[in-house]
């Protein structure tokens, strides 16, 4: 890091203009202040979690390298003929509607990066084109501090998974490979969280935009350099771990297998970068001349707003930003409010009995206290092989107790995720769409279907429920949600049970439905 901002410093910098050229961009600076004032809570839940998980710590860098990239820039930004946008208005009301809609959803990431895109928004309807322009990099370099990843922490895991094993395959190493996990002769493996990857790809991403940045003009050779920091490491992180899996493997588990094989890790990807960023050296290019800092290129014509244009544009950002926390307080207002308990309880579906003498096979993880009815049942006169049903009931739905809420072993700590898909389901109110995912354990299987209630809604599609969900709260309207799941086990050789799964969802789906109506709500 260090090298690269040495190598940025030695670029020229423009002439620097009288404090006077700098006192009309006041406004744009107190209009970004009030940015992250209003949006505080935002901002701090993307500190808290750079503050919490070593994947995100690179935010704590990137916010002060972007403003020190922008301070470079304050001479020619000075000299810029500030241009208010009506675009620039328009595009932060949109990025405040997205931002108002994520709050009442609890999407964080949405929040965060609709928070973060309020500053660029902010030049552009205050400064203009021009200023956008000039900022470009250091604008854009900001939405890297955004805590985002985690959806591609499984397809990495699955990659390095395969990848080690085949690897150990060329080499002559018997292994055998169950979903993430992977047994040798001296020793059992498993591709966890911190093995995926993604800490060394997301920290390559930063480090490979600013060196991008700093050492290359051309586009071509930028857009290079970031693709091979996009790729390199994600290649590299399957080497690493094939080269601490030999090396456990070789030492008869002596070495690698504990805090040393992170410190590998770390080791391995500092080389990789530096190699990396030595061949890219070998096709730097010389930085441009920039031209002195002045108001207008000559021969062209350049219509400057007045200081009261822009004063006039900046508290039109103030009071449309303002307005997008005010209504997501008046959203929250029922948050914190008690619903009275309820107890769930349902008769059973027609033609299906419950064994109230058998444990579940399994049990989803729930954010909150939801109201829970969880029951196993076998249908009478069929082969008595049993049916899991469980339902979680959400009243009013607020942070961290919602039917959609990020968790961190979202199948427990048995069952392994092999499949996931949405399948398409007849029911005797039509067709009906359910979320299907196949978990394992050794020889074990379970088949899992997942549908949600939202708004009086049946639908597997997470993106649905979570609009619901806003336009309930935002509109005043009933917020409450429901969880649907029905399950079975079978053999890893056994076809899976799905007109099982399909002959109980359609005769429990009408009780249940029944039984929702009825329950107490409150928007």
């Amino acid at each position: 890091m260090s090298l690269l901002l040495d190598q940025a410093a030695r670029l020229p910098d423009a002439a620097v203009l009288p404090h006077g050229e700098y006192r009309r961009h006041a406004a744009l600076l107190l209009a970004l202040a009030a940015i992250v004032l209003l949006y505080h809570a935002t901002f701090w839940s993307m500190v808290e979690l750079w503050a919490r998980s070593q994947t995100f710590a690179h935010g704590f860098l990137i916010v002060p390298i972007s403003c020190w990239l922008a301070w470079r820039q304050r001479a020619r930004l000075a000299a810029l003929a500030p241009q208010p946008s009506r675009p620039g208005l328009l595009l932060l009301g949109a990025l405040g509607l997205a931002w108002l809609l994520a709050d009442a959803a609890n999407v964080p990431v949405v929040e965060q990066y609709a928070a973060t895109a309020m500053l660029p928004a902010c030049v552009l309807a205050i400064l203009g084109w021009p200023a956008v322009r000039l900022l470009a990099f250091p604008l854009a370099y900001l939405f890297l501090a955004v805590p985002f990843g985690e959806v591609f922490l499984e397809p990495l895991i699955d990659f390095t998974a395969a990848f080690t094993v085949t690897a150990l395959q060329w080499t002559g190493v018997p292994v055998f490979r169950d979903g993430s996990n992977f047994s040798l002769p001296t020793g059992n493996w498993s591709v966890v969280e911190a093995c995926s990857g993604l800490r060394y790809l997301i920290a390559a991403l930063a480090l490979g935009a600013l060196y991008a940045h700093v050492h290359f003009h051309s586009m071509g050779r930028r857009l290079a350099v970031m693709v091979a920091a996009l790729l390199v490491p994600i290649l590299a992180n399957g080497v690493r771990a094939y080269l601490i899996v030999m090396l456990g493997h070789l030492s008869n588990m002596r070495l690698a297998v504990g805090v040393d094989h992170l410190i590998y890790g770390w080791l391995f990807f500092g080389v990789v970068v530096l190699l990396l960023f030595w061949l890219a050296a070998r096709w730097s290019e010389l930085p441009l001349a920039r031209a002195a800092p002045s108001a207008a290129r000559p021969g062209a014509s350049v219509a400057a707003a007045s200081p009261y244009a822009v004063v006039r544009a900046s508290v039109a950002c103030l009071l449309l930003a303002s307005l997008w926390p005010a209504l997501a307080l008046a959203s929250h207002r029922h948050d914190g409010a008690a619903m009275p308990a309820t107890v769930l309880a349902l008769p059973d579906p027609a033609t299906w009995q419950r064994l109230h003498d058998v444990a579940p096979a399994w049990q989803a993880p729930t954010a909150g206290a939801p109201a829970r009815f969880g029951a196993t049942y076998a249908h009478q006169g069929g082969d008595g092989a049993p049916v899991g049903l469980q339902l979680h009931w959400y009243a009013r739905q607020a942070r961290d107790a919602e039917l959609l809420t990020h968790q961190a072993m979202p199948y427990g700590a048995r069952w392994m995720p092999l499949a996931q898909r949405v399948q398409h389901v007849s029911v005797a109110g039509g067709a009906l769409d359910v979320r299907e995912s196949v978990l394992g354990h050794g020889g074990e299987r379970l088949l899992v279907w997942r549908v949600y209630r939202q708004g009086g809604i049946l639908t597997a599609r997470p993106v649905l429920v979570k609009l619901l969900l806003a336009q309930a709260k935002l509109l005043g309207r009933r917020q409450d949600g429901a969880d649907l799941i029905v399950f079975a086990a079978y053999d890893e050789l056994a076809p899976p049970p799905r007109a099982r799964l399909q002959a109980f969802l359609q005769a429990a789906l009408p009780v249940i439905e029944r039984r929702l109506q009825e329950l107490p709500h409150d928007p």
